[in-house]
């Protein structure tokens, strides 16, 4: 019982380090006859893209295409905080996402990661070329 008490703290702790930390979105957007890449091109074409990476907050807003699977559309998106990535959940544009992908009917994946710079080991580093 103490055991799962401490690891219930120790999650909720390490959530609560990392809400002011940047966050990076992977979202993967499937679907068939070419319908991911429709919406993307709806994405940019309307404008709504264009205003999501004008948010106060956004890193990061890319749309990155598979060689491998031409059904699955990547698109990372990155936010200065959780905070950020919240008052992008409140607004109208999610409305407009939400809309897009039932026009293109399109399922999704989602992972989250959170920036690893100031964690790099130097045997890391060795390995990163700027």
């Amino acid at each position: 019982m103490m055991r799962k008490v401490f690891i219930v703290l120790l999650t909720v702790l390490m959530m609560m380090s990392c809400t002011d930390k940047p966050i990076t979105m992977n979202l993967y957007y499937t679907g068939e006859n070419g319908n991911a890449r429709k919406f993307v091109e709806e994405m940019e074409s309307s404008g709504t893209a264009d205003a999501i990476r004008a948010e106060k907050g956004n890193l990061r807003y890319d749309y990155f295409f598979s060689k491998d699977n031409p059904e699955t559309v990547l698109l990372i998106d990155s936010w200065a905080s959780q905070k950020a990535l919240d008052a992008h959940h409140a607004t109208p544009m999610m409305k407009t996402i939400s809309s897009l992908r039932e026009k293109y009917d399109l399922t999704m994946r989602a992972e989250r990661y959170y920036r690893a710079e100031e964690d790099l080991t130097d045997n890391d580093s060795k390995y990163i070329r700027e």
